[in-house]
């Protein structure tokens, strides 16, 4: 991660004067305690298991990652040379925090964590993955999740 003290001037000072929303504490829906959810990942990381079909460029489709998945057998195929893989190289939970979700379940602090996560490709515009989006949200729903865990890469 990169720190502010990293980043040129120019830009170090253009990105301190940018605006930062302000949100709310009320929670934009209603709904059980997070130590009753169940909850899953979705990532733009473009992961996925070793044995997988890589993602190709612009592919709007998605992977399952079973949650007993070791992390050793999930890989990156995100395809872009300017994306720095470093982090995740040495810590997948920086782009799939499938561990740390274990570590609150057993915490209590979550309810559960599911079976499966899914991941896609980062670089495809929204309105390409509608229809992925609709397929992704079936299968956590029939599954029982009730919160997700987005993380964009």
């Amino acid at each position: 991660m990169a720190r502010l003290d990293d980043i040129p001037a120019g830009e170090r000072e253009l990105i301190k004067r940018m605006p930062v929303p302000v949100f709310d504490a009320t929670p934009f829906v209603k709904g059980k305690p997070l130590s009753q959810r169940r909850v899953s990942i979705l990532s733009t990381a473009a992961l996925q298991k070793r044995d997988d079909k890589v993602f190709s460029r612009g592919e709007a489709s998605y992977r399952i990652i079973p949650s007993d998945t070791a992390p050793e057998d999930i890989i990156m195929s995100h395809n872009s040379v300017n994306f720095d893989r470093s982090g995740f190289q040495q810590d997948l939970n920086v782009c799939f925090p499938l561990q740390r979700l274990h570590e609150l379940a057993d915490e209590g602090f979550i309810g559960s964590v599911a079976d499966y996560h899914y991941t896609v490709l980062g670089s495809v515009p929204p309105g390409e993955n509608e229809g992925t989006a609709r397929q992704i949200a079936g299968l956590m729903k029939r599954e029982g999740v009730d919160a997700a865990v987005l993380v964009p890469v």
